[in-house]
């Protein structure tokens, strides 16, 4: 097997990446528009998206690190919204593309149509996701938008598998799909729920990080896998599962949260990078099989086909916003007021990712009874070109779209007096607790120690608040910056100590790596995390 080719789409894929993060190009834009180029380029290795690798093996970990990282408690508060996006308009967008489609495209039968409408209709998880982390758009809207794309790929792979049928002559039916349905998502759910608690259990007993960071790369593989094998969604199974594990992750213990913070920052950033660098190299491979359609003609088709997919999303949006706080009055005092606005970025912020590329190439090449699959290759191009269609019109448009309507975005100053006061009733019930655990003589500690609990105590519940501070009128900074800057700085004179004396073979390299570790936690408590 060569490997070449792999080694070179992740190392480039990442390079651009990470060269994406220095503009102001989301970097799904990036990529995409680079495979585009370079599938064209002489001595690129050919690259084809196999459902087989991408359901199972690459849906799943981005599926789980989106899911772990949302909001439990945000996701229930918008629980009516995301369920109408993430069924009710998936399902009336497979209706309502496929008819339409049916309608523009001559010779393409209904049912074919239908494919077409349940493989472009769910909005893209990963697309999402970091479109609205690099818009820093409103909290209500970012969890809308997540929580639909995190569950609106198990409706869409049901209908696909409904329509599949329908159009190969497999046998479909109005009740046999909704018993698919129904299968799939109470299935998914409670595979789910069977194995949340057994997981968490495992990750609050396994006593080694590393054993629990290994199980943490495992979980979302064996519940996908688990889940299909009963013929249930595998895409439902994960999410409950991370859901179950994000909200419960203070329960685990801190070496593995900061080695699985690292670890999954990792494989979604790989993962990611090389999905929408591999979207824009399938280009030269679609065209080439259009064969008895036309390049000019089949354009013609995908613009009118990306017009219908964005079009049929606001005729849902829009009536799904507000008809049912027009006729409920419990809804309309429950959920914060909207207007005009909201709807349009959430209607406008519909990409479609890898995952409908995935499913039309799951499409067979041939019907139960041997004629080949009608119009699979335009098919195929169709959706290729509304998923690239959305990621660059609809991605490159946003931003300035967001500005325009003056939305606003997240009040950092708000947050960061949010967390301050978080913070000062913390450190008050740690330092009630330390005064408690001095008091008994089992913990008697000479003064300069315990001062020394206090005095970081007390720079822990004093460092938020410095933020809403004064700043330093020459270099800009908050007090907060300047302590974590000096803080850096005697660690790193401390860290050149010490390679310096490994050099002189005054101290061995593992004595080295012992007191260079000590500094790297001290430095990660001292500086913390930055937020790339």
């Amino acid at each position: 097997m060569d490997v070449l080719p792999l080694i070179a789409l992740v190392a480039g894929s990442a390079a651009i990446a990470g060269a994406a993060r220095r503009t102001p190009v989301a970097a799904p834009l990036l990529l995409v528009a680079v495979g585009l180029g370079a599938s064209y380029v002489p001595g690129v290795p050919h690259y084809t998206l196999d459902p087989h690798v991408v359901l199972p093996l690459v849906l799943p970990p981005l599926l789980y690190t989106a899911a772990v990282d949302s909001s439990y408690l945000d996701l229930r508060a918008n629980i009516r919204p995301i369920a109408l996006l993430s069924v009710g308009y998936v399902l009336f967008a497979t209706v309502a593309v496929g008819w339409l489609v049916y309608l523009l495209v001559p010779d393409l039968p209904l049912t074919a149509a239908l494919v077409l409408g349940a493989v472009v209709a769910p909005p893209d998880a990963v697309a999402a996701t970091a479109i609205a982390r690099k818009l820093g758009l409103p909290n209500r809207i970012t969890t809308i938008l997540q929580g639909e794309s995190l569950v609106n790929d198990a409706t869409a792979i049901t209908a696909f598998k409904v329509a599949l049928a329908a159009a190969v002559g497999a046998g479909a039916s109005w009740a046999g799909g909704i018993g698919e349905f129904a299968l799939a998502s109470l299935g998914g759910i409670g595979v789910g729920l069977v194995l949340m608690v057994p997981l968490h259990w495992l990750r609050t007993h396994l006593t080694e990080a590393l054993l629990q960071n290994t199980l943490s790369l495992l979980i979302p593989f064996l519940a996908y896998a688990l889940a299909e094998y009963v013929g249930a969604s595998g895409v439902l199974a994960v999410v409950v599962v991370a859901l179950y594990l994000g909200h419960r992750s203070w329960q685990v213990d801190f070496a593995t949260r900061l080695q699985e913070a690292a670890v999954w920052k990792m494989v979604a950033f790989v993962l990611e990078s090389a999905v929408f660098a591999l979207i824009g190299l399938q280009l030269s491979y679609v065209v080439r099989g259009l064969g008895e359609y036309g390049v000019g003609e089949s354009l013609l088709y995908a613009l009118g086909v990306f017009v219908v997919v964005v079009a049929v999303r606001f005729v849902w949006v829009y009536p799904a916003t507000f008809v049912p706080r027009a006729l409920f009055p419990g809804i309309r005092e429950r959920e914060p007021g909207t207007n005009w606005t909201a709807p349009l970025i959430v209607g406008w912020a519909g990409m479609r990712g890898v995952v409908s590329l995935a499913i039309a190439f799951s499409i067979p090449l041939t019907l139960e009874d041997g004629r080949p699959f009608p119009g699979r290759n335009l098919v195929l191009f169709l959706t290729f070109t509304t998923v690239i269609g959305t990621l660059v019109v609809q991605g490159l448009t946003l931003p300035p779209l967001i500005r325009l309507l003056k939305i606003p975005g997240r009040d950092r100053q708000a947050e960061t007096l949010a967390e301050a006061q978080a913070q000062s009733e913390a450190s008050g019930a740690a330092e009630r607790r330390l005064d408690a655990l001095l008091a008994d003589e089992r913990n008697a500690l000479p003064p300069p120690l315990a001062e020394r609990l206090r005095t970081v105590l007390e720079r822990r519940r004093n460092a938020v608040w410095e933020r809403l501070g004064a700043v330093n009128e020459v270099t800009g900074e908050s007090a907060d910056d300047t302590y974590r800057r000096l803080a850096r700085e005697m660690i790193e004179a401390e860290r050149a100590v010490f390679v310096e004396l490994r050099d002189r073979r005054r101290i061995d390299d593992e004595m080295m790596r012992t007191l260079l570790r000590r500094l790297d936690l001290e430095e990660a408590a001292a500086y913390r995390e930055e937020e790339g």
